[in-house]
């Protein structure tokens, strides 16, 4: 990984993706890149029904986002963020550039638009994309950014809770149901696997779908030189079983496919990735495609 890319606004969840995010990337030598949104992201304008929660309407959301914009948008809210990037990036010792440098830097961009379409763009040439989970309420633009990463940017985006959290990525679990985007999530998060010291391997249920099972996982893993286990685990639910396994293995970082189904123009969450997403208290790497 030489990129991370990080939304980076003045709102007090992105010092925590901000602290994680340089922390990884002198873990693993990468660059860190700070990428602000051009909008009011605390704003009380509320984005319609159909642009929050587990929804996204393309042409609602554009629309709610260009009205928004033209509202709310003052005119520090970009030198707030950038601020607040510059004093965490010289907090770790990274230098700030424009160009690419040999040695790890810092970068910042800016841009005006919605989420939904800045992601798109900028995505699919992120190595990783961290965000820290907003608030349940108050916080729907920032919702809303987070979804858009997670949809429209074809890449791994890891989602960190609101409190700090112990470094990650030394006791990885992977959220295993034999399904295509779980293997690309695993794909995604190998230069992850290959530095952590333990990595387990967690499904619910019988392996009886079409697809890889955890033992063949097991053996592909080997072949990247990253031991891991398999844990067979059991709950009232698929979400309940996958966070027992994932306490019971006392891991510090989930690995799993994000997975969504179409409605129309809107894309909704499927119940695991829905409460993964807005709810779960640990760190959580997810891939969408």
């Amino acid at each position: 990984m030489k990129t991370i890319y990080i939304p980076v606004s003045d709102r007090p969840e992105c010092v925590i993706a901000l602290d994680q995010g340089f922390k990884l990337g002198e873990q693993i030598r990468a660059n860190v890149i700070g990428y602000h949104i051009r909008s009011h992201s605390d704003s009380t304008v509320e984005l319609p029904d159909e642009a929050k929660s587990s929804t996204l309407d393309v042409h609602t959301y554009d629309a709610a986002w260009e009205n928004l914009l033209a509202q709310k948008r003052t005119n520090n809210d970009h030198v707030k963020a950038k601020l607040l990037f510059d004093k965490m990036a010289e907090l770790f010792g990274y230098q700030l550039s424009k160009k690419p440098q040999k040695e790890p830097s810092a970068f910042w961009s800016e841009n005006v638009g919605s989420p939904e379409h800045l992601f798109s763009i900028m995505g699919p040439v992120a190595d990783l994309i961290m965000i820290s989970r907003p608030a349940s309420k108050g916080a729907s633009i920032a919702r809303s950014i987070m979804q858009s990463a997670v949809l429209n940017s074809a890449s791994p985006v890891l989602i960190l809770p609101q409190t700090k959290v112990k470094p990650i990525g030394h006791r990885i679990a992977i959220a295993w149901n034999q399904s295509t985007e779980a293997s690309l999530a695993v794909k995604a998060a190998m230069p992850l696997l290959q530095m952590a010291t333990e990595v387990n391997i967690i499904t619910t249920g019988t392996e009886n779908k079409l697809g890889p099972k955890a033992s063949h996982l097991v053996n592909y893993l080997k072949l990247w030189e990253v031991k891991a286990k398999h844990i067979k685990v059991n709950g009232k639910s698929d979400t309940d079983a996958l966070l027992n396994g994932y306490k019971q293995s006392h891991s510090d970082l989930l690995v799993m496919g994000a997975y969504s189904r179409s409605r129309l123009r809107q894309q909704i969450f499927g119940g695991v990735t829905q409460y993964m997403l807005h709810e779960a208290k640990i760190p959580v790497l997810m891939l969408h495609t």
